[in-house]
């Protein structure tokens, strides 16, 4: 349990970073201000790791993988353009707290992550949220059962957009992704997919973990 100093010193650090990280570098969208300022960072880190909650940069959570730099997360969640009333399916659920960001502004959530032990974790740190749904599966193939979907987001970069994302996407939805090859520095893209074609945005260079197949539970 934290005390309250410790409750203190995290809130203030988390304002810090809204201010210092988030708006001085151009996030706008009110809705994704407010929720990077209500979640708590440090829930979705390793102990060892809170003291670095707030910091600019992402940190392990085990397994090969991390928890996305807080701009980056903001950033991401304001390219999806939310108003409130969105079904978005997210890709690479990590630690789970992307995942939260987009809830506190979504209507649903359908999050895959495939390393069971992520996915146990992140379930726990998400359990407080009825508007989160999770499954222990491989992203690539998306979740059919409750699609299209308004929105789409994946946290870890595949070498190509895979092609099941692209059609459980609803006509006129956004899907924000990085996309490169393994080892390389990739590319953040905005889509928007109008009919049978989409428009496809160059965002940003980014560095994410490889997207992963085939492991089993």
């Amino acid at each position: 349990m934290q005390n309250s100093e410790e409750k203190d010193n995290y809130l203030l650090a988390r304002q810090n970073m809204v201010s210092g990280q988030i708006i001085a570098r151009g996030i706008k969208d009110e809705k994704v201000i407010s929720a990077m300022r209500k979640v708590r960072r440090q829930e979705y880190t390793d102990e060892e790791m809170r003291q670095f909650a707030y910091e600019d940069r992402p940190l392990p959570i085990g397994q090969g993988q991390t928890i996305s730099q807080p701009y980056i997360v903001a950033l991401m969640t304001e390219l999806l353009c939310l108003k409130g009333d969105e079904k978005v399916l997210e890709i690479g659920t990590g630690s789970g707290y992307q995942t939260a960001i987009i809830a506190e502004i979504a209507a649903e959530v359908y999050s895959i992550e495939i390393i069971k032990p992520l996915y146990e974790r992140a379930k726990k740190a998400l359990s407080k949220y009825n508007n989160i749904h999770l499954k222990n599966d491989d992203g690539y193939n998306g979740w059919l059962q409750y699609s299209p979907y308004d929105r789409i987001i994946a946290t870890a970069a595949p070498e190509k957009i895979p092609k099941p994302l692209t059609e459980q996407l609803k006509d006129g939805g956004i899907m924000v992704l990085p996309c490169g090859p393994s080892g390389f520095s990739q590319v953040l893209y905005k889509i928007v997919k109008k009919g049978k074609d989409s428009i496809t945005e160059r965002v940003c260079d980014v560095a994410f973990v490889p997207f992963t197949r085939n492991m089993r539970k």
